[in-house]
């Protein structure tokens, strides 16, 4: 009888986070202090959580003056020795240089969407719009269970 090779929590993480899930997005109002959670599309580089958003939405004019941030993926793997990552820290909004928010708002779409579907006329009205900008999440401390 084989035995299983052990997994490491690392590349657990990994792979929940390589999964084109609904993350949840959590900011902070920052004069009532009242937690805002949205839905988002995500996508994971290793080191940063990227998310595209609008600039006229309730958690960017929050994160503008609170530029704290979690992210929470639940993995839909059935019996996943992982059930959900939680990434906390600071956000960078990006909005320059436009190529570098399209290509990576693309590669978000294209995760969800898939190749054909991120050329139809809501996405692509999505990554040509001037309010299209990225959420960048450094995590500075990550947790799993």
């Amino acid at each position: 009888m084989a035995i299983a090779p052990k997994i490491d929590r690392k590349t657990l993480i990994e792979a929940v986070l390589a999964e084109p899930v609904l993350a949840r997005l959590a900011t902070t109002n920052p004069k009532t202090l009242q937690p805002h959670v949205v839905p988002v599309w995500f996508a994971w580089d290793g080191d940063y959580v990227w998310i595209s958003s609008f600039a006229s939405t309730r958690k960017i004019r929050e994160l503008k003056i609170n530029p704290r941030g979690a992210v929470l993926i639940e993995s839909k793997q059935e019996g996943s020795k992982l059930q959900a990552v939680l990434l906390e820290g600071e956000v960078e909004l990006v909005t320059e240089p436009r190529q570098q928010v399209r290509k990576i708002a693309k590669h978000i779409y294209i995760r969800y969407l898939g190749t054909e579907g991120v050329k139809e006329a809501e996405p692509q009205s999505w990554l040509n719009d001037s309010e299209n900008l990225l959420i960048k999440l450094t995590p500075e401390r990550i947790m799993s269970w």
